[in-house]
């Protein structure tokens, strides 16, 4: 079955966020308006894609997109507005890069801080839903796994390259042998340390 490709008939953008639940690196939010009457069947959910799937997308979205944007929220900035607030100021730059205004904004979840004088709908699972979030969704991921695998070059012993920052053992494993980086989230601290006894 194929992703809706509109919720209303206003201009709409989809808007999602990667690297929410990472120890490491960046928060990354997309932001897609998609051309009125197009239709992506590949388009869906960024985690039930092959890498090289994703990849090729990313350069249909861009190409093909009636606008789109990109939000980065550091490491630094999550330790100190906290993760959530973070995911949602990461979806706000993305919307801030927008050439088209939109009418309303389809965010993925069930959270989202009112940005401007927009309407909004939250969508659970939206990524796997509707075209646009899932073009946002692509574009989140994409822009993050790349920052990661440069980040890997400088920092190779956790494996980012591979985890991307997310706990995994192998990374938890790292930490506990060379503790924390500058990329690390230091708001997470106790949480990884929680990690590492589990």
């Amino acid at each position: 079955m194929n992703l809706l490709t509109h919720y209303s008939d206003r201009v709409e953008a989809g808007c999602d966020e990667a690297g929410r639940g990472c120890l490491a690196g960046p928060v990354v939010a997309g932001a897609v308006i998609l051309k009125p009457g197009a239709d992506y069947p590949e388009l869906d959910d960024s985690k039930k894609l092959t890498e090289k799937k994703r990849y090729a997308l990313r350069e249909l979205i861009m190409e093909e997109a009636l606008a789109y944007g990109i939000g980065i929220v550091t490491a630094e900035e999550i330790d100190e507005i906290n993760i959530l607030n973070a995911s949602f100021l990461a979806m706000h730059r993305a919307l801030d890069q927008l050439k088209v205004r939109p009418e309303l904004l389809l965010i993925d979840g069930n959270r989202f801080k009112k940005y401007h004088d927009l309407d909004h709908v939250c969508v659970v699972g939206g990524d796997a839903k509707y075209q646009a979030i899932a073009a946002a969704s692509i574009l989140a991921k994409t822009t993050r796994d790349r920052l990661m695998e440069t980040y890997d070059a400088r920092f190779p012993m956790y494996h980012w390259k591979r985890n991307k920052g997310y706990p995994t053992p192998e990374h938890k494993q790292a930490i506990a042998a060379y503790g924390l980086t500058e990329l690390h989230r230091k708001s997470f601290n106790s949480a990884i340390q929680l990690k590492l006894e589990w």
